[in-house]
């Protein structure tokens, strides 16, 4: 009984001097959930998963609504790669709609507003990121013995494909998709690139894929009240 009584006396004492320390903290107010800030009328959150039965595809923690702006900022992609978003073009999903698309040709710049993307109906979407064959700015099989811009050059990305198909399937198409007809075929077929790592950095999602490549990723959700929620 007397170890009982000094043990509350040494809780009771330790509580007198804690009690105090309390009162001197400032008020604190959570406005926001983790991996998330306010600015400028709109939550801006970073809380995107990855999938562990699917380790490519990197979707939103919670649904995107009509009038959520997806900021989609890729850091570095490979000449080879090509970031894309997708959403469900059908109810079982059993079908995908190509949103956008990122390549090494577009990135980077100082037009931010391109990384941008309005979401004008509530769906499903998802990003992932596809290696198809390399190309250069050669000829689509005609050689450099001609020497006319217009029929010497093709490009040296895919730059048109298929916009519905099965999700995570990308499909060139035109000319260019044409002539590398035999090498696409495969890379169609094959899985996207797998995801090393992810992280949060404060309330931007951070993703990086094997080969070192990378994403930072956004969500920005207008709050209740706001102009952009009157709208």
């Amino acid at each position: 009984m007397k170890i009982t009584t000094v043990a509350l006396l040494g809780w009771c004492i330790c509580a007198s001097f804690a009690a105090p320390a309390q009162t001197d903290l400032p008020g604190v107010k959570v406005t926001a959930p983790p991996f998330s800030s306010q600015h400028g009328g709109y939550l801006i959150s970073g809380d995107f998963r990855v999938d562990p039965r699917m380790p490519w595809v990197v979707f939103p923690a919670q649904a995107l609504v009509k009038g959520d702006i997806l900021d989609i900022e890729p850091m570095s992609l490979q000449d080879d790669e090509y970031l894309v978003l997708q959403e469900c073009a059908s109810a079982d999903c059993r079908e995908a709609s190509i949103v956008r698309f990122w390549s090494a040709d577009n990135i980077g710049g100082n037009d931010a507003r391109y990384n941008r993307v309005r979401i004008t109906h509530e769906n499903k979407y998802f990003i992932w990121l596809k290696r198809l064959p390399e190309i250069s700015g050669q000829s689509c099989g005609q050689g450099w013995l001609k020497f006319s811009n217009d029929t010497t050059r093709c490009g040296s990305h895919f730059t048109t494909f298929r916009q519905i198909s099965p999700p995570l399937t990308l499909i060139p198409e035109g000319d260019l998709a044409a002539f590398h007809r035999q090498a696409l075929q495969k890379a169609i077929e094959s899985a996207p690139v797998r995801v090393m790592r992810q992280t949060h950095d404060g309330s931007t999602y951070v993703v990086r894929y094997e080969g070192g490549s990378v994403a930072r990723i956004q969500r920005m959700h207008a709050t209740r009240g706001s102009p952009q929620d009157r709208r």
